[in-house]
């Protein structure tokens, strides 16, 4: 065989090995990074059931795949670009930009928990009569898109945090990876809820007594399941918000704040298991958002009507 070919054909193998290597690389930084962010996800998919609950059930999927969409040009566009950047550029940027978004997170939060205690309420509800639903649809789905930025910048800060010893490229591949695998996963989640009451519909309506009955059930469930869904994003936002404080403060040279949750954790679980201990920190993380969120708040209303503007 005439030696160029042979050197054609070693370099080929050598690259495939090169290829081969860099795929493992980055399969083992995605199971790695989205295991670390599964916190985050779960509190993704409590929060986003509550923006497209209570519209008619032709607008459901439509609303979700606009979040979708939404989510993945957060993930993508913005957050996976402004992080490599960061990364490389400037690294003592990511946490304060980190707190920022658990501010706003523990600011919503916190302003539905004031609501629900017979607070002022802020922008159309769905118990208020919606004067142009376009406009009330086009308002919900940006919310949704808000917070999910705000999300989305924890789950991919994890994710960077989990891979950031490896190369550029590999960093990026895997970023985006588990950046689209999260959102398929949760949007996916997201629509499977909230139309499991048409499923139940379908199922009530077929001549099966078996059908029926599992109808009926799912009919009966799933206005308690949405509620305790909305119930759960609420503190999702605060006590990831609350966390993020917490990290970002011992981050930045004051620990004292996140030792003394780590501490409740620490005691529970030695005393009822890490169920309980995870519950403590989880608690104290959304004390933490819900008194922050709390003062942002009332700041930020105060501010408008000294302008003269509704929030």
């Amino acid at each position: 065989m005439p030696s160029g070919l042979v050197a054609l054909l070693d370099d080929i193998s050598v690259i495939a090995r090169a290829a081969s290597a860099s795929l493992d690389d980055v399969g083992a930084g995605v199971a790695k990074a989205g295991s670390k962010a599964a916190g985050v996800v779960i509190d993704d998919a409590a929060v986003t059931p509550g923006y497209v609950t209570g519209f008619t059930p032709d607008r459901e999927l439509p609303m979700i795949w606009k979040i979708t969409k939404g989510s993945l040009r957060n993930k993508l566009f913005i957050l996976l670009p402004l992080a490599l950047l960061l990364s490389a550029l400037l690294p003592v940027a990511i946490i304060p930009i980190l707190m920022l978004g658990g501010c706003y997170l523990s600011f919503e939060g916190a302003e539905k928990v004031l609501e629900k205690l017979g607070g002022e309420k802020h922008g159309e509800t769905l118990e208020d009569p919606i004067e142009d639903a376009t406009a009330f649809e086009s308002a919900r789905v940006s919310g949704a898109i808000r917070t999910d930025l705000i999300l989305s910048a924890e789950i991919m800060a994890i994710a960077l945090s989990q891979v950031e010893d490896a190369t550029l490229l590999t960093r990026a591949v895997a970023l985006a990876v588990v950046g689209v695998l999260i959102t398929v996963g949760v949007y996916g989640a997201v629509a499977l809820i909230v139309k499991m009451d048409d499923v139940g519909l379908h199922l009530a309506r077929k001549s099966g007594a078996v059908s029926q009955a599992t109808g009926r059930l799912l009919l009966r469930a799933m206005p308690v399941v949405l509620q305790v869904l909305g119930s759960v994003g609420t503190l999702a936002m605060l006590w990831v918000g609350g966390g993020i404080i917490l990290h970002g403060l011992e981050e930045l040279g004051l620990p004292q704040p996140a030792h003394m949750a780590h501490e409740i954790e620490h005691a529970l679980a030695a005393a009822a298991g890490p169920l309980l201990g995870w519950l403590g920190y989880a608690t104290a993380s959304a004390l933490v958002g819900l008194v922050l969120g709390a003062v942002i708040a009332v700041l930020a209303h105060t501010a408008g009507a000294l302008r003269g503007k509704p929030h």
